[in-house]
This record gives C-alpha cells, sequence and structure tokens, in this order.
C-alpha cells in the first residue's frame, strides 16, 4: 500500500521548522498537515514580501498560530480560553492596535490574533510607534492572512473595515467597531485612533467572563 508524501517545502529552510513543529504537535497532527500548512504559510507570506531574509520564520510563527487554531478547533467544546480575533483590511493598522491593546490589559484572560483580508508587507510606522509609547513591544509583530482556522477557532470576531470579506462562522459572537483608518494619517490623528480603539476594549473586557 502506498501512502503519501509530507507537501514539498518551498524553501529547505524550512526544514527545520517543520520537524520542530511536527515535534510539537505530535499525536495531533500528522508531518504532512503540518508541512502543508507550513508551506502555505510561507506562500500566502511571500506574497506581499517586500524583503525574504525573515520569511522562514515568520511562516513557521503563522504556521504555530494556525496549528494552534486548528487544535483549538479539535478540543473539547468551551474548552480554554475566550479566543478573540481582530480582522482589518491589511492587519498593519487597526486590528494590529486592537490585538495588542486587547493582549495588554487583558492579563492572560484571553487569546488574541489578528489578521488582514488583504495583508501589507509590514507594520505601519505610526502604528508601532503609537504601541510603543504604551508600553508595548511591536518588535515581533507582522502583518498576516486571514485564515480558515483562525476564524473557525474564533469565539469573538471583531472587524474595522473589511466590509463583508471576513468569512462568518456560525455560532461565533461578530462585533464591527466603527474606526477611522489610521493609513496616512498624521501621528496625531493615530494617538486619536488607538484610543478610540481603547475605549472599545473596554467595553469589551466588562462583557467577558472574569
Amino acid at each position: 500500500m502506498s501512502t503519501s508524501s509530507p507537501p514539498l517545502l518551498p524553501d529547505p529552510r524550512l526544514a527545520t521548522s517543520a520537524a520542530r513543529l511536527t515535534t510539537r504537535h505530535a499525536g495531533h497532527f500528522s508531518a504532512e498537515t503540518v508541512q502543508g500548512l507550513l508551506a502555505d504559510s510561507y506562500r500566502r507570506l511571500a506574497e506581499t514580501a517586500r524583503v525574504t531574509t525573515h520569511l522562514v520564520v515568520l511562516a513557521e510563527r503563522l504556521a504555530a498560530e494556525r496549528l494552534d487554531a486548528l487544535a483549538h478547533v479539535h478540543s473539547a467544546p468551551d474548552s480554554g480560553l475566550v479566543r478573540v480575533l481582530f480582522v482589518c483590511s491589511h492587519n498593519a493598522g487597526r486590528s494590529q492596535l486592537a490585538a495588542t491593546l486587547l493582549q495588554q490589559r487583558a492579563a492572560g484572560r484571553v487569546t488574541v490574533s489578528s489578521a488582514g483580508t488583504h495583508p501589507a508587507a509590514e507594520v505601519e510606522p505610526h502604528i508601532a510607534q503609537v504601541l510603543t509609547e504604551r508600553g508595548a513591544d511591536v518588535a515581533d509583530a507582522f502583518p498576516k492572512p486571514l485564515t480558515d482556522e483562525v476564524v473557525q477557532a474564533a469565539d469573538i470576531v471583531i472587524t474595522m473595515g473589511c466590509g463583508d470579506a471576513c468569512p462568518v462562522v456560525p455560532g461565533r459572537r461578530y462585533l464591527d467597531w466603527p474606526v477611522a483608518d489610521p493609513d496616512g494619517a498624521p501621528i496625531a490623528v493615530v494617538r486619536q485612533i488607538r484610543d478610540d480603539i481603547d475605549a472599545h476594549i473596554t467595553d469589551l473586557l466588562t462583557s467577558l467572563p472574569a
């Protein structure tokens, strides 16, 4: 009987990442599943990458997040922390702000992720600046594509300016925050947008289980 081989990796440097992720998820996902998600993550990021120096590292991080989400989908209902997903068009502005601020304020009460329907190549500099002003570490932040796994794993999906591009999964709580787009805005306006999002986060936190 023939067995299927793991998908070919688009970059040979991904082999180490694949081995690491396969070991981490042993007993849950096959090597073929892990390598398939890793290869797909690499290709998606490569579509918008301006510099490919760190593409292997970012692909591993994206694949790890997708595998974690997939594991949650396959776990028992209502298991683990509440999972919140922020979605905007490019995952370079509003959704990055919201995810970082919620992660900072929730103190481990939730699992937070963010994604873009048409991800940009990098986080906008003004976004990184106003988050740094709040004491957040954004050195590792990068725009991520919206994938089925993170949507299916989310308990709450919060959209900001991406219209109908976000898929609707039954049983999830959907919110749309009417927040201005910071793209190209002066730093003073970006700070106001940050504070507007922070006010929404205050309301969100009061609605979550203690």
